[in-house]
């Protein structure tokens, strides 16, 4: 006998569809929001929908705002003269957890990857190079996440960038806190040695 409640089925898929969450995850949360009060469940819906609405990217930063500006962009505190350049506002949110970096971000919106049908137009790169028209601007640093398809871009946009007089760098990569050296592939220990730093 096949037992499907409709509804049911429906809202599982789309929990489903969330990244990491597989089938049996997305029936419990399913099961989750049909436990909920009515008015939590209401209240959840709407927050979704609330968040799809009024978010949108920063017109300086391409970071996501509820704001034509991003609260980073909007802080006059923040040092105007670096700009750290990240895949995605994710990225944004765990550099600044580490509390040591105060400068402005740029957020590119993705990766190039040829084999995605991902070019540099797909990315937000023009708006970077005209906000480093702006002379205050003295570095950026490229905080890509060190696969190929950062790499890749990285290098590009730091050949776009060299000519402009600009100093760009590149995130220190290497061995994590806690690992050993004998399981670490030969790129994170290059990485781990090119990035050493006086103690």
């Amino acid at each position: 006998m096949n037992y499907r409640v409709l509804p049911l089925t429906k809202l599982t898929e789309h929990f489903a569809r969330l990244p990491g969450i597989g089938k049996k995850s997305a029936q419990r949360l399913a099961f989750h929001v049909l436990r909920m009060p009515e008015e939590e469940a209401k209240a959840f819906a709407e927050s979704i929908l609330e968040a799809r609405e009024k978010i949108g990217y920063c017109e300086v930063c391409k970071n996501i705002t509820d704001a034509p500006r991003c609260a980073i962009c909007c802080d006059e505190t923040r040092d105007r003269s670096t700009i750290c350049v990240v895949e995605d506002p994710r990225d944004v949110i765990a550099i600044e957890r580490t509390k040591e970096y105060n400068g402005l971000y740029h957020v590119l919106g993705g990766l190039i990857s040829p084999m995605d049908g991902v070019g540099p137009e797909s990315l937000f790169i023009k708006e970077l190079l005209l906000r480093l028209e702006d002379a205050e601007v003295k570095e950026v640093i490229m905080a890509t996440n060190p696969t190929v398809e950062g790499e890749a871009t990285a290098m590009y946009i730091s050949r776009l960038l060299k000519p402009l007089g600009v100093i760009v760098s590149r995130l220190a990569y290497g061995i994590p806190v806690g690992g050993n050296l004998e399981y670490a592939d030969e790129v994170t220990l290059y990485r781990a040695i090119e990035g050493r730093s006086r103690m």
